[in-house]
């Protein structure tokens, strides 16, 4: 466990750029440098709010090699004490919610948004019922769905009924598609708004292609270059990714096959798979030319509530091959700008990577139309959705979420 503490970074006052200003509290269990969907989402998201002009004081656990961090006007972090889960590589925090409360006492934010549900997600929500304060929350990881994978399936039931009883103890809950909506209403979970997600297609962008990365992976000239790009879980597929890089092998021998990401299940991968080039984790500039200096995406996952990575392959021009699911179903047409799958079909999944292998003016024409498909959804177009949401969760009377309607949805 690490030390609690609190640093103030700034006590700069807000800057002009938003007609209303308030204090939000953002929760999250992880955050930059840190590497996952959460925190390349709850990072920008946090930029921007302060460059709307926005105070944003920032709840999170202290990291095990906490980074030096330049100060930012109207940003203040309150660190608390974190721990690793064993297996899964993923922090959570803890703090009592009589602690938190304390704080906020002390300085009343107008808002709390809890992004992440673990124990730090809970105390924040609890102190701030207690004193009153409108809470919004974010749902980004279907921890629901992974509890089959860790072998944890007997506990599903008891996650389920945890996630909706917190996020029905607060004024909305947020949501990146119309499928997670649709999803989580069926299990119960109520007040459900969307704010989109997007991708930053400056950074994520064809022209980072390396020659230098692709002579690394082994490519003397043109040779197709298949990718993943995620953490290394159980969640994730990752053997189904494997069965259809080899069916493109099975076309053209020549392929190359770069896995970028790091977790549980790489040494497994590498010793099942010594010809793959396992990349490690790679982030900004770094992961734009991974990315770029690639050909085909390959994402069998299933359990994503988004998968921002869909979005940054797009954006770098690559063929994308996914499921009709999260990200893919709202961005993907496919044969247009790339294949999609049905979900859970892994023999049609392979079986359109091994067509994508045959097929170099397909590849080249599906990543065309997703780069143009990226373009059109940068983070400035969906982050006022979010700003939107939480201006309106902070001017709600706020209430305790003792109600009988949400001690109902917890016993559902």
């Amino acid at each position: 466990m690490q030390e609690e503490a609190s640093v103030e970074i700034s006590r700069a006052g807000p800057r002009p750029g938003s007609a209303r200003r308030i204090r939000i509290a953002v929760v999250t269990e992880t955050y930059p440098p840190e590497i996952n969907g959460v925190a390349r989402t709850v990072g920008p998201m946090v930029d921007w709010l302060l460059a709307r002009g926005h105070t944003v004081e920032l709840v999170r656990p202290r990291q095990r090699h906490e980074p030096a961090r330049a100060r930012q006007p109207g940003l203040h972090e309150t660190l608390t004490l974190g721990a690793a889960v064993p297996r899964t590589q993923v922090q959570v925090g803890f703090a009592l919610p009589g602690r938190l409360a304390s704080g906020w006492r002390a300085t009343r934010p107008d808002l709390v948004h809890v992004v992440t549900e673990g124990p730090l997600g809970w105390a924040a929500v609890s102190a701030a019922s207690a004193l009153g304060i409108p809470v919004c929350s974010d749902f980004h990881t279907n921890f629901h769905s992974y509890a089959g994978h860790y072998g944890l399936g007997w506990m599903q039931g008891a996650v389920t009924a945890y996630l909706r009883w917190l996020h029905n103890r607060t004024a909305c809950t947020l949501v990146p598609t119309e499928q997670m909506r649709a999803e989580l209403e069926q299990l119960g979970v109520e007040r459900l708004r969307i704010a989109g997600r997007g991708v930053d297609a400056k950074l994520f962008h064809p022209a980072r292609r390396s020659a230098e990365l692709r002579r690394q992976w082994g490519c003397a000239g043109e040779e197709l270059v298949a990718i993943s790009v995620g953490r290394l879980a159980p969640e994730k597929a990752l053997d189904l990714f494997a069965s259809a890089a080899r069916a493109m092998q099975a076309i053209d021998s020549r392929i190359r096959v770069v896995v970028v990401g790091d977790g549980p299940l790489r040494a497994r991968l590498q010793r099942r798979n010594p010809d793959f080039h396992f990349a490690g984790a790679r982030v900004a500039e770094d992961l734009a030319a991974h990315y770029a200096s690639a050909d085909v995406f390959l994402f069998p996952s299933t359990t994503e509530t988004f998968g921002n990575v869909t979005l940054e392959a797009m954006a770098s021009g690559l063929a994308v091959l996914a499921y009709d699911d999260a990200a893919a179903r709202m961005h993907v047409v496919h044969t247009k700008n790339g294949l999609l799958a049905p979900r859970g079909d892994a023999h049609l999944f392979t079986q359109l990577a091994a067509l994508l292998a045959g097929d170099p003016p397909m590849r080249l024409s599906l990543g065309r139309e997703a780069r143009s498909t990226a373009l059109e959804v940068p983070w400035e177009k969906k982050f006022p959705e979010l700003e939107s949401a939480l201006l309106d969760a902070a001017s709600q009377p706020p209430t305790s979420r003792t109600s009988a309607a949400a001690r109902a949805g917890a016993s559902r």
